[in-house]
């Protein structure tokens, strides 16, 4: 079979995925939202920006020729996934969605759940703390009703407009993160709560391990609802979803 294959990417899992793909020639285009200012290079042609709304999406597959759809966005991009899902089902093109497994709340978490970002910002109506706020830069606004907290902001990108905190500290780097430094983040800017999506996955999970061990409540963020999809969680499965006869003889390579 001739592959085209487009991937909706922007986590670890795309890059691991893009990785596999071109190490076994299948041809494919790696698209991102255009949220990151200097994304990283990946092993396959890119795209940066919307489609234009489920029609947008029908056509770029339509004029494409798109034989696959692989949804490796985050969690919490939801209108793309459910976009996804949508132009998919009119099209007939196969969809499947690379997925990480949610964050459990583990012995030694103090969690308070909410439902959304205004359940969050409803959650931070309280006396003045200390409070990392990890839910991405998109966001940031949302929380301007609680201007009485300090915010440690740890951004990809330095903010392209003045900040709604009066006092903050924006902490500009790139993950990975590690338990150490996370700990030792928390420990300079005398974290008091963790605000945080629930992203689930190893990769951005330090700031939970971290908050575990110096014992910070965290405001949990629960993931948006996306339409029914078939999801899978490593990237050999995604390779089998599409026919690929070589998947096994690659290696496995989990998602992070």
């Amino acid at each position: 079979m001739t592959y085209n294959l487009l991937v909706l990417g922007g986590t670890s899992e795309a890059t691991a995925l893009c990785q596999r793909l071109s190490a076994a020639g299948i041809r494919a285009t790696l698209s991102y939202a255009g949220r990151v200012a200097r994304p990283a290079r990946q092993a396959l042609p890119q795209r940066i920006g919307g489609f234009g709304g489920v029609e947008g999406l029908i056509a770029y597959l339509r004029d494409n020729a798109v034989t696959h759809v692989i949804d490796a966005t985050h969690p919490f991009a939801a209108q793309m996934s459910s976009n996804a899902v949508a132009a998919c089902a009119e099209l007939g093109v196969p969809l499947v969605a690379l997925t990480r497994p949610a964050w459990q709340a583990e012995a030694g978490d103090d969690w308070i759940n909410v439902p959304d970002i205004a359940g969050a910002v409803a959650a931070l109506q309280r006396p003045a703390l200390r409070v990392m706020l990890a839910v991405g830069r998109m966001h940031l606004a949302e929380f301007a009703p609680n201007p009485q907290h300090f915010y440690l902001l740890r951004l990809i990108d330095a903010p392209d407009a003045p900040l709604p905190f009066p006092d903050c500290e924006v902490v500009q780097a790139r993950g990975p993160f590690t338990l150490a430094d996370d700990l030792e983040l928390m420990r300079a800017h005398r974290i008091d709560l963790v605000v945080s999506k629930n992203a689930g996955g190893v990769g951005a999970s330090a700031k939970i391990e971290a908050a575990r061990a110096l014992g910070i409540p965290v405001i949990m963020i629960d993931r948006p609802a996306i339409p029914a999809r078939r999801e899978l969680h490593n990237v050999d499965e995604v390779l089998a979803f599409i026919g690929h006869s070589g998947a096994a003889s690659i290696g496995t390579e989990r998602g992070v």
